[in-house]
């Protein structure tokens, strides 16, 4: 019998549960239900693998209301809270693959995918975004990367959406075609959607993936983003897809959860008055990050022959600018930090196709984001001068 199928107590016990039938339990060492709990923390903590119900109902209005929530209704069976999109990743890896095994994982991007799948011994395969204008999912390459030798030990496709920093939407001929690759090759999809809701300008059939039900898919949200409060310590995964896909999957996810267990009872309880705030913030946020996109533009317009250009964005916080490839990334940021005392990132800590690309954020206050960004191009244009 395997660790994950359920033993005989347990089946008796899901059974007497069945027939209403409320078992004392003579183990529990929950101290909350013996009156042991401390006053700062009143009330009985109840595990729920998934997370509060209460919270999940919360939460699951909110999606569909909001239109956060993809395609599909919410049901909040369907979700899973914890501390992080971070940690989703991790339960996701471990869900999906033994050590060994591997993910398809777009580069460009954040390497937080390959630094997780290190530490639960699964493997990365990367598959390329292309840059013609605007970034484009490489799915040739993908379907090379499967029919490899050991394309057989890929058991799942990560997208994110929008890429990070690319800013790069999936576009609907690329999801079309990558659930359809999942579907051929039995792969799991992951989506990471973190940065969905801030278009940096209208891309028609921007969609999320949350609710896809063509194949296993997990899609990853959560408030570090939505609500720009890294400390709000709230992320949740969306479980959609084949219904018998699903039911074995959150039979599996549900042993994960609770292994680690679910978010803290106290954010739980926060989560609905959270929420409210998610509206309200992501537009103070859309307004920032967009002026500052404006900004940059007028100011790469403003001068004239300017070597450096911009590579399109379509969403997201961050912004990619070409420079040229005469100039060394290290020594560009090095020189921003000898003569401007700024420091930034150079491309290929995000795996940028070649030398000359430098990693902005549209996040600073107007007046510090105008500073940098014309730090970097007097910068460029004293290197490319010889100074």
């Amino acid at each position: 019998m395997g660790r994950d199928t359920p033993n005989a107590i347990a089946r008796a016990e899901a059974a007497a549960r069945a027939r209403g039938v409320r078992l004392r339990l003579l183990n529990d060492s929950n101290p909350t239900r013996h009156g042991l709990g401390p006053d700062r923390l009143p009330g009985v903590y109840e595990a729920d693998p998934r997370g509060s119900l209460t919270a999940r109902r919360a939460l699951a209005r909110f999606l569909a209301d909001s239109g956060r929530g993809g395609t599909g209704s919410v049901d909040p069976d369907r979700l899973y809270l914890l501390d992080s999109t971070s940690e989703a990743y991790a339960w996701l890896l471990m869900l999906l693959c033994d050590p060994g095994d591997a993910v398809l994982a777009p580069v460009p991007g954040y390497p937080l995918v390959d630094s997780l799948a290190s530490l639960v011994g699964v493997r990365v395969r990367d598959y390329r975004l292309r840059y013609d204008g605007s970034w484009t999912i490489d799915a040739a390459d993908m379907r090379r990367v499967l029919e490899s030798p050991d394309g057989d030990r890929i058991r799942a496709v990560v997208l994110i959406n929008p890429d990070n920093p690319t800013g790069s939407y999936v576009h609907e001929e690329e999801r079309r075609e990558i659930v359809d690759l999942c579907r051929r090759y039995g792969l799991a999809l992951i989506a990471d959607e973190v940065f969905f809701g801030y278009p940096l300008e209208p891309l028609e059939g921007r969609r999320r993936l949350a609710g896809e039900d063509g194949v296993l898919t997990f899609a990853l949200d959560g408030l570090s983003k939505s609500l720009a409060a890294p400390q709000a310590k709230v992320g949740w995964i969306r479980v959609s897809g084949p219904q018998e896909q699903i039911a074995e999957a959150l039979r599996l996810l549900d042993r994960i959860a609770d292994d680690f267990l679910p978010v803290s009872a106290r954010m739980a309880e926060e989560l609905p008055v959270l929420l409210e705030g998610v509206e309200d913030r992501t537009g103070v946020v859309l307004d920032r990050i967009t002026g500052n996109l404006r900004r940059l533009e007028g100011i790469l317009a403003s001068r004239q022959g300017c070597p450096v250009s911009l590579m399109r964005p379509e969403g997201g916080w961050s912004v990619v600018l070409r420079i040229p490839s005469v100039i060394d990334e290290d020594s560009l940021v090095l020189r921003l930090i000898e003569d401007k005392g700024m420091t930034d990132q150079p491309g290929y800590f995000f795996d940028m196709p070649g030398n000359g690309h430098l990693v902005l954020s549209l996040l600073p206050a107007p007046a510090d984001f105008i500073e940098g960004a014309a730090a970097v191009l007097d910068l460029v244009d004293d290197m490319l001068d010889g100074r």
